[in-house]
């Protein structure tokens, strides 16, 4: 009788995918739709132009406050990810290279990482990140053929928690050719996600203009990305570095994760995994 009731409730809790995203706003869900087209065109317009794009009221508000409940329930399970590291993701520099070259510019960071496998099956993210729909819809707009799910137990999709005095420090995304991230809930003030456009390229690492940017010496070339809850943002931080300001307040900024791959079956670095999510300490 226990396991009827348990599984009647679970039925309660969980969210169909057109229960979490707003598919009034964003018609993703029909691929002949004609407003479907269009929005697709005008997103991969801005995101090629601009290198990040943003889409308010992506996830409805039932879902994204389940969402929010989701990551404060399982915050005690959350690996306090504190480090000093460069702009490249790196915790050791170049003694070969003077003090002044980005390689050798440490900046702090701090935040609490939920790692996939950390909070709530039934999760309105999980429900987003595993719905081809949406899959496919950032596909288009990225401008890749086909993006499948990534396999690894902490990366797919993870809630990252900043309290008072968290923050992202500038850094590069080492790997992907995107990033897709969903502000759940924002803090009271600070917590701004910043960019620098096309600080670097392919060709070119523009290594001097990057020490600029860390010293502070290019504001104008900051953008500040709006990013009020329920937005989704797509922006390609491999080349444009980026940061989260420092967290002021006592409402925790709650931002999820998702991590799509080019290729099926790929799992994260266990090493990167340790340092992220803090895997070691979770399984020990």
């Amino acid at each position: 009788m226990l396991d009827k009731i348990n599984t009647a409730k679970k039925r309660i809790l969980e969210m169909r995918p057109e229960d979490v995203v707003n598919l009034d706003a964003y018609p993703i869900a029909d691929r002949d739709d004609p407003r479907r087209a269009a929005l697709v065109a005008r997103l991969k317009q801005e995101l090629d132009q601009n290198q990040y794009v943003s889409l308010p009221d992506f996830i409805r508000p039932e879902a994204r406050l389940r969402a929010v409940a989701d990551a404060e329930g399982a915050l005690p399970r959350a690996h306090h990810n504190c480090s000093e590291r460069n702009c490249y993701l790196q915790r050791k520099g170049d003694p070969s290279l003077s003090e002044s070259h980005p390689i050798n510019m440490f900046l702090s960071a701090s935040m609490r990482m939920l790692a996939y496998d950390r909070f709530n099956e039934d999760s309105p993210v999980k429900t987003l990140y595993h719905w081809a729909p949406v899959r496919e819809f950032i596909a288009e707009i990225v401008g890749s053929e086909t993006l499948y799910d990534n396999a690894d137990p902490s990366q797919p999709v993870n809630l990252v928690c900043y309290k008072t005095g968290d923050r992202s420090a500038w850094h590069f995304d080492s790997v992907n050719a995107f990033t897709m991230t969903l502000m759940l809930q924002a803090s009271e003030s600070g917590g701004d996600f910043e960019m620098v456009p096309n600080t670097r390229s392919d060709d070119d690492q523009n290594y001097d203009y990057v020490a600029a940017v860390l010293r502070g010496e290019r504001p104008d070339d900051t953008v500040s990305v709006a990013r009020e809850a329920g937005a989704l943002c797509v922006f390609r931080g491999c080349n444009s570095l980026h940061r989260v300001s420092p967290v002021e307040g006592d409402t925790m900024r709650i931002m999820g994760v998702f991590v799509y791959e080019t290729a099926p079956g790929v799992v994260g670095d266990p090493e990167v995994n340790a340092t992220i999510y803090g895997r070691e300490e979770a399984v020990g």
